[in-house]
């Protein structure tokens, strides 16, 4: 991994630089929420790698020119956009399978493939690093990654059907991804319902507190205005029953998570699909962000292929994840494009904190290889959508065995190189947060 070679003033010049371009104008329209994530990303290296995807993207912009096993084809498929190892987790998809797969696909877009191995790889540099694993132990482990992401692209370029590759479901998955399965399946939409609603005068409406801010009538009708264009996106089975759209309630909400700061949101109390109280759907509408990624992919027909910010978070998603949520769909509110889906009961993150053995730690980065893989191969041709027109799996295994030898040595070698530039990255931005050098906070 090649950086320009600068001191850390410079590099702390450059992090500025980049950060108000990517977060300027959500920092400034909610400078707390930017300190409670720039406090979250001040935990770790990795917790600050996590929240930089702009960065990341900035300093792989040379890179966009080519760069080993991309092409024409290989340059262009849809990638997920911020592919380290905490994002991937459980959800129960279109058909009620509880799935443990890539999550969180709010950086999707369409670009070179390499770039979310190279993420990934990095991820994992740093993660064995927190753990105190050798160089030689990482090196092994992103070894590990390549070597399961080139055997499933492999496959299934050479003739195995999708459906002959099962994801990882309760009777398929082991080891750690089991175990999140197994406490997703212990979930219950009424133990979620629970935990942010009330019974009041015979129906659920929104409990308060908790994060939870009642809008006033006019912000309302415009979440319910954006509601019902939203219904239009849906696919016709998403409605189990026609009342399944009626709305309970609606709250807003502040922006959570490291990647969400400064984001208007807003959850809608929905009937289930019987009378029963127990088995209600809430869905959340928040205000799709630019991903990383595209600032550095200047094909127009790439960016005419989106309406909005939204239509492309969720078209993305419908393309790189079979069977997604059947409440996943878009609108606009305020003139900005919004990503709609429920909030699930079954949502569990990989947790990495008891991941310690070095044989584990194997098992499940060979896992998410495999994962990633099918992932990049779901999303082509045969996902309904034009703006990748061809096989990915075919085009990257062909590009791959132009140079097997040397596929594993480039991630290797990006993962050792970018993990050290993000933990002393790391530093310096605790520096210039605690001294107050970030503009606006």
């Amino acid at each position: 991994m090649s950086v320009p070679q600068l001191n850390d003033e410079q590099r702390g010049d450059e992090i500025l630089a980049v950060f108000d371009t990517a977060f300027g104008e959500l920092l400034a329209a909610d400078p707390a929420a930017f300190r409670v994530k720039f406090r979250k990303m001040a935990a770790s290296a990795f917790a600050f790698y996590r929240g930089t995807a702009c960065l990341f993207y900035h300093d792989l912009d040379a890179e966009k020119r080519g760069g080993p096993y991309l092409d024409e084809r290989t340059s262009r498929v849809w990638i997920h956009g911020d592919l380290h190892a905490e994002n991937f987790g459980t959800y129960m998809d279109a058909t009620g399978r509880l799935i443990f797969n890539v999550n969180d696909f709010d950086e999707a877009y369409v670009g070179p493939f390499t770039w979310d191995l190279k993420r990934f790889a990095a991820s994992v540099a740093l993660i064995g690093y927190a753990k105190a694993l050798s160089d030689e132990q990482i090196t092994e482990l992103v070894q590990i990654y390549a070597g399961a992401y080139r055997e499933r692209v492999h496959a299934l370029a050479t003739g195995a059907k999708r459906d002959e590759v099962p994801p990882f479901t309760l009777d398929t998955a082991q080891g750690p991804l089991l175990d999140a399965l197994r406490d997703a399946r212990a979930l219950t939409r009424f133990g979620l319902l629970e935990s942010m609603t009330e019974i009041r005068d015979f129906e659920r409406r929104f409990a308060g507190g908790g994060g939870s801010i009642e809008l006033d009538a006019a912000t309302r009708y415009k979440v319910l205005a954006a509601f019902d264009g939203y219904l239009e996106t849906l696919p016709d089975a998403s409605l189990a029953r026609p009342d399944s759209y009626r709305v309970k309630d609606v709250v807003g909400r502040r922006g959570i998570g490291i990647g969400s700061a400064g984001l208007p949101s807003y959850n809608i109390l929905l009937e289930g699909h019987s009378d029963a109280l127990e088995n209600d759907v809430v869905i959340y509408i928040k205000q799709a962000q630019t991903p990383a990624v595209s600032r550095h992919i200047t094909d127009p027909a790439i960016r005419e292929y989106f309406q909005h910010e939204g239509h492309r978070t969720v078209i993305s998603q419908r393309a790189l994840q079979a069977h997604a949520d059947p409440w996943l769909g878009w609108t606009e509110l305020d003139g900005a494009g919004q990503l709609v889906a429920e909030v699930s009961p079954y949502a569990v993150d990989l947790d990495w904190g008891d991941i310690d053995d070095p044989e584990e730690i194997a098992a499940v980065v060979a896992d998410l290889g495999r994962a990633t893989a099918t992932m990049h191969a779901a999303a082509d041709d045969t996902s309904g959508e034009s703006l990748v027109p061809f096989s990915t799996e075919r085009a990257i295994d062909a590009a791959i065995a132009a140079d097997e030898d040397g596929f594993a040595d480039l991630l290797v070698d990006f993962a050792h190189g970018y993990g050290a530039r993000a933990r002393a990255d790391h530093q310096i931005f605790v520096d210039l947060f605690r001294n107050g050098r970030i503009p606006g906070l």
